[in-house]
């Protein structure tokens, strides 16, 4: 940690040094600075020191560009703080540093994040434990051979190693090489939170090591009229994944698309990384195929800890996001908003403090993840690509990246949404249900895009297990497969007539189903249909629905009865509950046949006829069944009474029939 200049000795008219990384060389540029003066706001508020600077340098790359925050300052070789703001529309030259005393604190403050309960693996002392027991079995082969070895021979062996720690010779590179595969190793062999078997279209090289500093693309406002908005750069997402991702992240919130010519190489997590002021830093909250993230540049570094940007990245305070290497691409001037541009790298470590003053992280430890699979077919034009990811567990975006993630690659296999029907499954691994994983399938078809309307359900189960309100929840892995086939596969309903129209509580009826399909003959299904046990005698209406068609509430039945039962049920379910009734959700390609609604009574001699039929069939089939402990509400984990079948087209409407049923 180099010395620090204090606030209060801060001066007008102090000159000082500005270090960054403005191109690929990675070399580390200066300018000057000159320092206006303090400005504070009064209790609460962040303090910050007003400085300009000038200078051919400076002036050619067109002042202080956005994504130059972070850069840190230098008076008399002490550090003053960090580059952070500049006047937009203003001058391009004035700017404004976050002392380093207000970003010091950052690394003592509270960290709760990545608490998880999911069992993670120290890779660095991991690769150091296969390292050694390598050492010692290598070892162990060199003594039997030096065993069978005659004289001669080791004579030789001995001037070999002598040569070798003079100098002469030297194994180094084949040793570290050696050493990078079994890190490379360690980490595939794990379920840690890195994104080591991960493709990226991005690019990172770790690059100067001068006391210098660069800043991300999250720009920060001037003190007086400062706009909150995070600017991300991104790689994986076509311009229709990029729309839908500025639709459903936070208001404000600037996308610059980036690519690089290393698409089709996995980026490695380096597990012994080191920074220094002024070098590359990135943050990234998504990591892989697709990557959302910021770059910006080193203010100080005391050990493995790290303070960088001068300025928030998402105002979120204690986080837990991915640390990475970055590289600098070169610089956009522009009327009053340049911009310096740069790529997310390798994974290195953490971030866990993304406050007013700063970013914070450590190296060599790595945030909790969410992997995700996605893997997707296009039919009609012959094309299936599988995209993989790392998502940091943050419940406030997991949900939205996660569909995000999902849309675009759907968008990037195939090249029209539009018009098309999609079936999707997808599978979660958590621990917020007994069974471990949350599946579920669907089939949707949409005439503007289907691959928004495809993702609204794993938008559901996410959030919903995100949100637990009993306990925090475990998400271990995300698994997607999407099968998009053009045009239109959509039917409707026409008839269903049943093979008899008077039953008996339990008989079976099978229905003659008749759909017609879009733009294709009728097609007849035989669905059959198990009247209720406890189904009273009367009129029996049925619904012939397409599963995504919802059932009136009964609720609402009773309310126009004139009975009104609070509807507190919903409140008091358990996540787990939550996702059994997602789960048990009629899909929109199935053929349900269920009770329907009755015709509210048309008199009170009505309803207390009904209530009398009720009753009847209730005794009936108690005295076929085991006397059970039942409520006056009923069992609220027992479903409806229906059949399902499952048909290859999204049924689009409802249909009626009714049944006698005599006792």
């Amino acid at each position: 940690m180099p010395p620090i200049l204090p606030y209060n000795e801060v001066t007008e008219g102090m000159q000082g040094t500005a270090y960054t990384v403005l191109d690929t060389t990675g070399e580390v540029r200066t300018f000057p600075v000159e320092i206006v003066g303090q400005m504070e706001g009064g209790k609460g508020s962040q303090r910050m020191i007003m400085a300009r600077t000038s200078g051919n340098f400076i002036e050619h790359v067109g002042g202080v560009l956005q994504g130059m925050s972070g850069s840190p300052i230098y008076v008399d070789g002490r550090l003053v703080g960090a580059l952070a703001a500049g006047l937009k529309d203003l001058s391009p030259y004035t700017f404004f540093i976050t002392p380093i005393e207000d970003m010091i604190p950052l690394w003592s403050m509270p960290d709760t994040k990545n608490k998880t309960r999911i069992d993670t693996v120290d890779v660095v002392r991991a690769v150091e434990e296969r390292k050694k027991a390598k050492e010692k079995d290598e070892l162990r082969e060199r003594e039997k051979k030096v065993g069978k070895m005659t004289h001669a021979e080791r004579e030789a062996e001995w001037r070999d190693t002598l040569a070798a720690l003079r100098g002469e010779k030297t194994e180094e590179t084949s040793a570290s090489g050696a050493g990078a595969s079994e890190a490379q190793k360690a980490a595939d062999d794990t379920h840690d939170t890195t994104a080591d078997a991960v493709q990226s279209t991005d690019k990172g090289e770790q690059t100067s090591t001068d006391p210098v500093t660069s800043s991300p693309a999250a720009k920060k406002e001037n003190v007086h009229a400062a706009e909150e908005k995070s600017t991300f750069f991104v790689s994986g997402f076509g311009s229709a994944g990029l729309r839908y991702l500025e639709n459903n992240m936070p208001a404000g919130s600037t996308f610059f698309p980036l690519g690089t010519v290393s698409a089709n190489t996995p980026l490695p997590t380096r597990y012994d990384a080191s920074l220094a002021g002024g070098q590359p830093v990135g943050v990234a909250i998504v990591y892989g195929d697709f990557s959302i993230g910021a770059t910006g540049t080193v203010t100080a570094v005391d050990g493995k800890k790290v303070l960088a940007f001068g300025h928030s990245f998402m105002h979120k305070g204690n986080v837990n996001y991915f640390m990475t290497d970055a590289d600098v691409v070169g610089t956009i001037a522009g009327q009053s908003n340049g911009v310096k541009i740069a790529n997310i790298g390798s994974v290195i470590g953490r971030i866990n403090q993304d406050r007013e003053t700063g970013v914070a992280g450590i190296l060599g430890m790595f945030p909790t993840a969410v992997p995700i699979r996605i893997h997707v077919k296009d039919d009609a034009l012959g094309t299936e690509e599988t995209f993989g990811a790392q998502i940091a567990y943050d419940e406030d975006f997991l949900p939205v990246l996660s569909g995000s993630i999902a849309y675009a690659a759907m968008s990037r296999v195939s090249d029209s949404l539009g018009s098309s029907t999609a079936r999707i499954r997808f599978a979660i691994r958590t621990n917020a249900v007994d069974s471990g994983v949350f599946e579920r399938r669907n089939m949707y078809y949409s005439a503007a895009d289907v691959g928004q309307v495809a993702v609204t359900e794993l938008l559901q189960a996410m959030n919903m297990i995100v949100t637990n309100p009993q306990e925090e929840s475990d998400i271990l892995d995300l698994d997607v497969d999407v099968e998009l086939t053009g045009g239109r596969q959509t039917a409707v309903l026409v008839s269903a007539v049943p093979d008899k129209l008077v039953v008996k509580p339990g008989d079976t009826v099978t229905f003659k189903t008749k759909i017609r399909p879009y733009r294709k003959p009728e097609e007849t299904l035989s669905i059959p249909y198990r009247v209720p046990k406890a189904q009273p005698a009367g009129t029996l209406n049925l619904d012939i629905r397409g599963g995504g068609f919802v059932p009136v509430n009964p609720l609402a039945l009773l309310a126009q009865a004139g009975l009104e039962i609070p509807d507190d049920e919903e409140k008091f379910k358990s996540t787990a509950e939550k996702l059994d009734d997602l789960a048990a959700q009629g899909q929109n390609n199935e053929i349900i046949i269920a009770p329907g609604a009755a015709p509210a009574p048309s008199s009170e001699k009505e309803m207390k006829k009904r209530m009398r039929a009720a009753a009847k069939a209730s005794a009936r089939a108690a005295e076929r069944e085991e006397p059970k402990r039942v409520t006056l509400l009923g069992d609220p984990k027992k479903k409806d009474e229906r059949e399902k079948f499952y048909a290859p087209y999204v049924i689009e409407n409802v249909i009626h029939a009714t049944l006698k049923v005599e006792e």
